[in-house]
Parts: structure tokens; sequence; C-alpha cells
């Protein structure tokens, strides 16, 4: 799209992204009863920086970290150039926010949200950006409802735009959180969006901001209703055990945590996805008939709407 970017429509996009970040901390917040975010500033050498809120240790969040990230420079790194050459040689900026929700209970599942701006820039020629985002949930015990409920919001949020902007965006995260090397997916999916320019800025922020302003009714609920249903070690050690596939993802398939270490990004702030606890066990296999064997039935693309 050749649409005017300038520094004014840049300003917006990042109000918007600081505004969000306190929305979601101040209503995942809203459930703990002690615990509150601890905030950190920091800045990148070749530009810019962020501040990421961690809170850690709480009664319903074993760790939960939001991040806003603003990050600009004369060069892309590795990652960003190797799909789109034609952004070698241009100025950018990147900014968005980034969480990740590992809570205590295993009936509770671990969440993940990003919503982000790009553009780069060449004297004399046109600007070249676009908006990503989406947002995903990685449930260890999985129920109907909560699962429709969360497709539902996506469903939504995505009707206004056009009737197979859900139906697309849904197949790109199951397709985009799918771990080759176990054959499964991350969880039961949600959306996920990334290079959208083609609506003009307006319309595409306009996306965005649904996006980034959805995540909380389709999670909060869902926390809710599951934090305080009883649990023993059983559930526990499972809960560990497939939070193993959360950090198999972030580190072998993940272009956000790829971009981030490549471009200086404060690694911190990067890995505040990893969970604080996690296991692996040697050819674990869940006894027959068990709801952790029934895990696998829910861990595959799936229309979770028509299905509910």
């Amino acid at each position: 799209m050749t649409d005017n970017i300038g520094s004014k429509q840049i300003q917006r996009v990042k109000a918007f992204l600081l505004s969000l970040q306190d929305d979601i901390c101040a209503s995942l917040s809203s459930v703990e009863s002690s615990k509150q975010f601890h905030q950190d500033e920091w800045d990148r050498e070749e530009g810019g920086g962020g501040r990421s809120r961690v809170l850690s240790g709480g009664e319903v969040y074993e760790q939960a970290g939001v991040n806003f990230s603003h990050v600009f420079g004369d060069k892309l790194p590795p990652s960003a150039t190797a799909a789109r050459p034609e952004l070698a040689g241009r100025k950018f900026q990147a900014m968005g926010v980034s969480l990740v929700i590992h809570p205590n209970n295993p009936y509770v599942p671990t969440s993940h949200a990003n919503v982000r701006f790009f553009i780069a820039e060449k004297e004399g020629e046109d600007p070249i950006w676009w908006f990503g985002g989406g947002f995903d949930l990685t449930p260890f015990y999985p129920n109907s409802e909560d699962v429709k409920h969360w497709h539902m919001t996506a469903s939504a949020l995505c009707e206004p735009y056009g009737d197979d902007v859900y139906q697309n965006y849904k197949t790109w995260c199951d397709e985009y959180f799918f771990l080759k090397h176990r054959n499964e997916t991350r969880g039961i999916g949600g959306l996920f969006f990334d290079d959208l320019n083609e609506w003009g800025f307006e319309k595409c922020f306009s996306f965005m901001q649904d996006v980034g302003n959805g995540y909380i009714p389709a999670y909060l609920p869902i926390v809710k209703g599951n934090k305080d249903r009883t649990f023993g070690d059983r559930e526990r050690q499972f809960q560990l055990y497939r939070r193993g596939r959360y950090v198999e993802f972030n580190l072998v398939f993940d272009r956000g945590t790829l971009f981030g270490l490549q471009s200086g990004g404060r690694t911190e702030s990067i890995l505040m996805s990893m969970p604080p606890l996690v296991r692996w066990e040697y050819c674990y296999e869940p006894e027959p008939n068990s709801p952790e064997a029934s895990l696998s039935s829910w861990l595959v693309p799936t229309d979770w709407l028509a299905k509910s």
C-alpha cells in the first residue's frame, strides 16, 4: 500500500499500544489479591526501547508478562530481510505489545497475544508497512465451553471486516502455531495475521486495535471460571510437562523471538514468554483413557464453532 504514513500515524499506533498494555495489566490484576505487575523500562543501544511488566508468584498467575517495545534503526536483522529482500537498505521502526500468561492452576489455560506495527522507509520511495498480531490459547485440560467462548469472541471481532476474515486468520493460526516435530498444534488456536496492509492504514489499524482489545474479553472469563478448581500433583506434573511444548515452539519456530534476539532487543523481555517451571520426560505416555490422554484429540486443526 502507498498510504501516506507519517509521524502522526506512527504516534497514534504507539499511543494505542501503550494504552493497551495498561488496560491488559489492569484487567489481569483484577483477579489477584496481592501481587501486582513489576515494571522495567529499558533502552536499546541501536535505537528505541520499551517497558516490560511481569507479575510473578501470584495466586492466579505463576508468571504473567505484558511487554511493550518500540525499536528502530538503520538496518534490519537477517530474520526480516531473508523473507523480504525488498526491506534491505531501509530504516525501520517496529512496535508492539506482546504477552504470555502462565497460570498456577492447570485447569486455567496458558495464553498468548500480540499486536504489532512495522514500517520501513527509504528516501525517494514509498514506505513499506504492515500490521500483525493475534491471540491463541493453550489449555492442558480443555473443555468445550471455554473453547467455544474463545473462538466466538475471535469470530465476532472479525465479522465487521469480512465474512472470511475469521476463518482465514483462524486457519493461519493453526498453521503457524504447529509443532512439526510433534505433529500437533500448540493449543486450540485463535487468530494470527501478519503483513496486513491491503485494507489501507485506517482499516488495518482498526482491526489491530479490535484484536488487541478483544484479548481480555476472550481470556478473563476463562480464568475466572477455572482459577478456583481443585487440582493435585498429577495435574501439576502434567501441566509442567506440557509447558515443555510451549518452550519448544518459542525457541525453535517463533519468528518474534528470533527477530527480537537478532535485532538486539532486551533478552529478559524477549524470553519472558518462557514458563518459570517446566519439565521434560523421556518417552512420556499418558495413561490410556485418562484426561491427560484426551488432550491429543484437541491438538489438531478443528472448526471449533461448528463442532460446538
